[in-house]
């Protein structure tokens, strides 16, 4: 390994630069998910450089005291096989300290995230389909912009292992993007968000009480982009999901491994219909 090797903090303008070549990878961003990455945890994204030049990125966001996601890591090719991924993560785990971290990993590298730690919970799978023009849905989908960000923020907490509110907020809000929730009694029992990605949109989170008004939600998010390409990242533990990307014909593009460094968080996992993202989690 070069011994000018550098590891440092990105500053809010360079994520763009992971963004970028997560795109290269074939993973297909959202095109404005840096803004979004960097509300999570202005200090969690970081890059490897020889003589000023970047050849590794990653991130590990820390969302509190106890739990962290640890996302978007790329060595440069030219680079790969010689240590330099190895020392950024060795220096992404020192800042996640002693919180629980979760990662997404390329299911062919799963036996080196075992050796640096992590333990295989079970796999996300990515699906593809395109876009219809679904029956006119329940009025009672609205938009999330009409609904205090509170009773978001709470019912987010039932599928997430820790509150997220800078980034929430600013995942809801991103711009060319749709969000909605699922109201009834005056209780929020959904949401849902489409961004748009390099190619079509990915549909995350999809949070539901159930299968009739997660399929809504994924139904009401494509009414306006007929045609498009749309994707969905379920959970395999939750068969509702699955049962809900079949149906509309989606086909299996992608999986990862869901690994935990102390275990898996205990969630509403049957409420989990999509992730938000293979990133952060």
């Amino acid at each position: 390994m070069n011994k000018d090797y550098t590891i440092r903090r990105m500053q809010a303008d360079e994520i763009q630069i992971a963004i970028d070549w997560a795109a290269q990878e074939g993973w297909n961003p959202g095109i404005h998910d840096a803004e979004s990455y960097y509300q999570a945890d202005s200090n969690g994204f970081f890059v490897g450089e020889i003589s000023g030049q970047a050849i590794s990125v990653g991130s590990a966001v820390v969302y509190d005291d106890q739990f962290a996601f640890c996302g978007l890591y790329i060595v440069h090719p030219k680079y790969r096989g010689q240590g330099y991924g190895i020392a950024l993560t060795k220096e992404r785990l020192r800042y996640v300290g002693q919180r629980n971290a979760g990662i997404d990993g390329v299911v062919e590298n799963i036996p080196i995230y075992e050796r640096i730690g992590y333990r295989l919970a079970y796999h996300n799978i990515r699906y593809r389909g395109t876009a219809a023009n679904p029956a006119p849905v329940d009025l009672r989908f609205v938009p999330l912009s009409q609904l205090p960000f509170e009773i978001i923020e709470t019912y987010d907490r039932f599928c997430f292992p820790a509150k997220r509110r800078r980034y929430l907020n600013a995942w809801i809000n991103q711009a060319d993007a749709k969000a909605l929730g699922f109201v009834k009694n005056g209780q929020l029992q959904g949401y849902a968000v489409r961004r748009r990605c390099i190619e079509g949109h990915k549909i995350g989170p999809l949070f539901a009480d159930n299968y009739a008004i997660a399929e809504g939600l994924f139904q009401a998010l494509q009414m306006d982009i007929p045609g498009e390409a749309i994707f969905l990242d379920i959970m395999e533990i939750n068969p509702a999901a699955q049962k809900l990307a079949e149906k509309y014909n989606m086909q299996v593009v992608f999986s990862t491994g869901r690994m935990y460094l102390k275990g898996q968080p205990k969630l509403a996992d049957q409420k989990i219909f999509g992730i938000t993202s293979f990133e952060l989690g």
